[in-house]
């Protein structure tokens, strides 16, 4: 007798994302509303590292930093490249993510983790007072090469997959936006620079901005 398939069953118990304004966190914020999943955001100090109430941050994720994604049954899931891919699991008929075992599935995993090693922690050291401001200039000179590559991989695109929006938009999108605050111009990048108004317009990133109170 042929042993069925496991079916994947999506789950819409999630509840709450932790976040804190313009940080990496955003990135889950705009598939949590692209997805059209009902979730509360909760604001988390990376300053204070504090909820509004006074709760201790530390008390729900040791790490300290956001975004946590915490279900309905009390389970908490970290890491934004994770966070978003079981966002989007979870809504299969979004788009927002291949199939899993797909080569598509692997081309947005390959992106997800090229913008958390490359560009997210390439980042770290413009947001440190400490740092000198010699390894600051090397790391802008570091990120500025490796936004000039993607910028050559959105010739003729719309988004990283191609013409449908996926996860590593919502994070892509995020960290190069922090460009403008820390000195990496990005504007002689055509493509990159088309790409990100384009992200920007769409009114799931919209909503999640104005949640945030990066726009009005």
């Amino acid at each position: 007798m042929l042993a069925l398939p496991k079916i994947f069953v999506a789950r819409h118990d999630m509840t709450k994302l932790y976040y804190s304004p313009g940080a990496c966190s955003l990135s889950p914020h705009i598939v949590l509303q692209e997805s059209k999943l009902p979730f509360e955001a909760v604001l988390a100090s990376t300053k204070t590292h504090q909820l509004a109430d006074g709760t201790d941050y530390y008390s729900i994720n040791p790490k300290g930093y956001v975004p946590l994604l915490e279900l309905d049954d009390g389970s908490r899931l970290t890491e934004g490249p994770v966070i978003v891919q079981y966002i989007a699991d979870q809504v299969p008929q979004s788009g927002l993510v291949p199939p899993a075992g797909t080569m598509a599935r692997y081309r947005v995993m390959e992106w997800l983790n090229f913008i958390t090693s490359e560009l997210h922690k390439g980042f770290s050291p413009l947001f440190n007072p400490a740092m000198p401001d010699e390894a600051k200039a090397l790391a802008r000179t570091r990120l500025s090469d490796r936004l000039a590559w993607v910028d050559t991989q959105l010739e003729g695109k719309d988004y990283l997959m191609g013409n449908s929006f996926t996860v590593p938009d919502a994070y892509l999108f995020t960290v190069a936006a922090w460009g403008r605050h820390v000195g990496v111009d990005i504007s002689g990048l055509k493509n990159l620079s088309a790409y990100m108004a384009r992200v920007a317009a769409r009114p799931a990133v919209q909503a999640a901005m104005k949640a945030e109170g990066l726009i009005k």
